[in-house]
């Protein structure tokens, strides 16, 4: 299946060097390109692409408020030249599905949409040390009914996007078609009030340090 793609970033040289990556990949379909992030959120929900390549620092609109906006209609892909505790945790609590730095060579960028349009989250390897040793920052704390809300196959499911694990080894190690894991992270996002994948692996990180009980 095509992955159907968003460019969004307010340098136009960037941007034609994105598209020029993607689109000679199979797989991947650019299907519209932003300047500036009010643009970005117009046309993602006009056109409804499976991941869209955000920037953060545009006009009108930055990335961070664009990927807000965005969160539960399609996956956000932060991609930076900025390496800032900020633009980390700020866009991952507005619900991006990755981040990356605009330093990272060809391959792993198109990868990168791979893995986000697989329904999977991705940091870049030169953040997630900081991130892991900072995650109690990136989401509120969770009360204990909130999670004890969880059915026991959810609690599961959790625990093992908190290991790092994708839904084809999720489904794997619970022995549970690919589908229906992509159901239940769904769901369980939806019952914690989590905005992406991301988050949820930062709240099990936190449940399984005590921090969040």
């Amino acid at each position: 299946m095509t992955i159907r793609v968003l460019v969004a970033d307010d340098h136009a040289a960037v941007r034609a060097g994105i598209v020029l990556i993607l689109e000679g990949q199979e797989d991947i379909e650019v299907v519209g390109q932003a300047s500036d992030g009010e643009q970005a959120v117009s046309m993602a929900l006009g056109l409804r692409p499976d991941v869209v390549l955000m920037d953060i620092r545009m006009p009108k609109l930055d990335g961070i408020s664009a990927t807000r906006e965005l969160s539960g209609i399609t996956d956000v892909l932060i991609l930076t030249t900025f390496d800032i505790d900020e633009y980390i945790f700020g866009a991952l609590r507005a619900g991006a599905a990755g981040f990356l730095l605009k330093n990272t060579d060809a391959d792993a960028l198109v990868d990168a949409v791979r893995v986000v349009a697989r329904g999977d989250g991705l940091i870049s390897p030169s953040v997630t040390r900081r991130l892991i040793s900072a995650f109690g920052t990136a989401v509120p704390e969770r009360r204990p009914q909130e999670v004890g809300g969880l059915t026991p196959r959810e609690r599961e499911v959790l625990a093992c996007i908190g290991r790092g694990m994708s839904n084809a080894e999720i489904s794997v190690e619970l022995d549970m078609a690919e589908a229906t894991t992509k159901t239940h992270v769904s769901r369980l996002l939806n019952k914690l009030g989590l905005r992406s994948r991301v988050q949820a692996a930062i709240l099990a990180q936190e449940l399984s340090s005590g921090t969040g009980t």
